[in-house]
């Protein structure tokens, strides 16, 4: 028994005698000092980038999370529960935008660092301050921005939380590389840019869903080489009026949807969502009223997309996909759904089934 307490506490030294105290400069420009890696974290947003990056044994050392982003993907979420059931088991402290974070909660469960997303930061406004009073370090990572900085920096923080700086350096660098390819090869082509527009389909084909300016999936529509229709009417996400699709004429349209929707007509992609399921809704969004005018729909260039693959290191493969949409002979050697796929296969410990990218 006394030589199993020994071991116990030798176990217990070593993985604290491995941190170190440590400032990084978030994507804020904020110097955060914290020991890392850290040994009891909180997880803001980001979830399964923090588990790709850090690993899933980096999910040992969380005790808590906001768990909505993760829990919205439903069988996304079932898809990593049934892998790793004590997932399910981490407290939840509730969610920024619904005003129902609790800094109670985030205090009571003793964290040495909490991960935040830039507009979660921004949104807790002066809560950050109650939680950095309590001893809480505060550091703040976005892969919302959708840019290239972001996502590099981003990733690498995640690397220092988790003691994972050289899985953080690879997957970062693959990350760059990437976007080189696709950059590099659009200014050598130098074609004109194809008027398009992404929005996202869950409220169904009756009624105008959110489409997106200069992040997420206007961001990707823009790095992929298109001329976002939305940009010069929305900055971050909202509607565009009906009359404004009609009158911009996108040459190439992308639905997006997760697993569920709101209606029989919803946009439906992701986990366990059959390609044929996936594209007779997108065919719906055909039939709108004014949309047979379309360049789009006239010339079958309507694509869906994985909601849950935007706002994410693992996003590449859909930047992919949005520049072989934009320009399929200039990026007719990309498969976009395997390079998708093949993120998990090397990086996380579930394998995705379904349908994350399609067209008609």
């Amino acid at each position: 028994m006394i030589h199993k307490i020994v071991s116990l506490v030798a176990l217990m030294f070593a993985s604290f005698s491995f941190a170190q105290t440590t400032t990084v400069t978030d994507i804020l420009d904020r110097e955060v000092t914290f020991n890392a890696p850290a040994q009891r974290v909180i997880v803001g947003f980001y979830p399964e980038d923090y588990m790709a990056i850090g690993t899933e044994a980096a999910y040992d050392k969380v005790v808590g999370m906001s768990k909505y982003i993760w829990q919205a993907r439903s069988a996304n979420w079932e898809m990593y529960t049934k892998h790793r059931p004590s997932l399910a088991d981490i407290p939840g402290i509730g969610r920024v935008d619904t005003k129902t974070f609790s800094v109670e909660k985030v205090i009571s469960l003793n964290p040495d660092l909490i991960m935040l997303a830039d507009w979660q930061f921004k949104g807790l406004g002066a809560d950050v301050d109650r939680l950095e009073q309590a001893g809480i370090p505060v550091i703040v990572v976005d892969y919302n921005a959708q840019t290239l900085a972001r996502h590099v920096k981003s990733t690498h923080i995640i690397g220092v939380i988790t003691g994972q700086q050289e899985r953080a350096a690879k997957i970062a660098d693959d990350y760059t590389n990437n976007m080189t390819m696709i950059t590099e090869r659009l200014a050598k082509a130098n074609l004109p840019k194809p008027r398009i527009y992404t929005e996202f389909g869950a409220a169904g084909v009756n009624e105008i869903g959110y489409t997106f300016g200069k992040n997420m999936w206007g961001a990707i529509a823009t790095m992929a080489g298109g001329d976002n229709i939305s940009a010069p009417y929305v900055e971050w996400w909202g509607k565009l009026n009906p009359e404004q699709i009609l009158a911009s004429d996108p040459q190439v349209i992308v639905i997006t949807g997760y697993e569920t929707g709101n209606g029989d007509d919803a946009m439906l992609m992701g986990q366990g969502v059959e390609e044929s399921v996936a594209q007779a809704r997108l065919a719906g969004f055909k039939q709108r009223v004014g949309w047979s005018s379309l360049s789009a729909v006239q010339n079958n260039r309507m694509f869906a997309a994985y909601h849950g693959a935007c706002r994410t290191i693992l996003d590449g493969a859909m930047v992919q996909f949005y520049a072989k949409a934009l320009y399929p002979e200039l990026f007719s050697d990309l498969n976009p759904e395997a390079a998708y796929k093949d993120f998990y296969k090397k990086y996380l410990p579930v394998t995705p089934e379904g349908t994350f990218m399609t067209q008609l």
